[in-house]
């Protein structure tokens, strides 16, 4: 078992795929398909090259990124791998603490990782 991710806020300008996560915060965690290491590192590359993402902190099981908007937003992205379960929890989250909503935001940037992370 897996250290997990922080719990959302109350605010809607969260979602996590931590099982305890409330319906509007809950999001399904990244799939692992073949090798868990090779697949959390292509995760990082593609976070990487990522436009206005910078990866803060990295390690063989867990990335924090900044992402910044073009209005000059940011949110904060974690991931952590749990190769035992064959996934990759995520959690991204406004940084702005009086935000009460984020207009999708951060679940599309989620789904759009779960789109763009090659199957390897």
């Amino acid at each position: 078992m897996c250290e997990p991710l922080a719990p959302c806020p109350w605010t809607h300008t969260c979602v996590c795929s931590r099982g305890d996560a409330a319906f509007y915060h809950r999001i399904e965690p990244l799939p692992v398909h073949g090798d868990a290491a090779a697949a959390f590192e292509r995760l990082k590359n593609l976070l990487e090259h990522t436009e206005r993402t910078v990866i803060v902190t990295a390690t063989n099981n867990y990335v924090h990124a900044v992402c910044r908007s073009r209005r000059g937003y940011i949110d904060d992205l974690e991931c952590r791998l749990c190769a035992a379960d064959k996934v990759i929890h995520v959690r991204s989250a406004a940084r702005t603490w009086h935000a009460v909503y984020d207009f999708g935001v951060n679940r599309a940037r989620i789904e759009k990782l779960r789109r763009e992370l090659p199957a390897g």
